[in-house]
């Protein structure tokens, strides 16, 4: 059962190692962009060890933020308004490069898949 263990880690470390030197400890804190898929559409927010603080099209949203892994976090809005608000979402960082993240993220239960990149904003 230790092995299987350790071979899942190994797995998950190697598929998410990118070979540069970004610590992706890096990305949990701070202000960041995210471009969503191949659109143009972009949100601006700051994050901090418990929440997110989220800027999408002039509207601005508080999630719980709660890292599972390294390499993935679940977002619960704060104040949700609709039953949809209520369900977690859950993000997967899939590959690191020097200032960004990509990701895929879906609602717990739902097959739509959101895929994006996630930017830090240098102040």
């Amino acid at each position: 059962m230790r092995f299987l263990l350790y071979i899942i880690s190994a797995s998950v470390f190697i598929s998410c190692n990118t070979g540069n030197k970004t610590d992706v400890l890096s990305f949990r804190e701070g202000h960041f962009k995210t471009y969503l898929g191949e659109r143009k559409d972009s949100s601006n927010f700051y994050r901090t060890k418990d929440l997110q603080i989220e800027t999408y099209k002039n509207k601005t949203d508080t999630f719980h933020i709660r890292w599972i892994s390294n390499f993935e976090y679940e977002l619960l809005k704060v104040n949700p308004q609709s039953k949809l608000d209520s369900i977690p979402f859950k993000v997967r960082i899939t590959a690191i490069k020097n200032n960004y993240y990509k990701f895929k993220g879906a609602y717990l239960g739902s097959d739509f898949v959101q895929s994006g990149t996630t930017h830090i904003i240098q102040d």
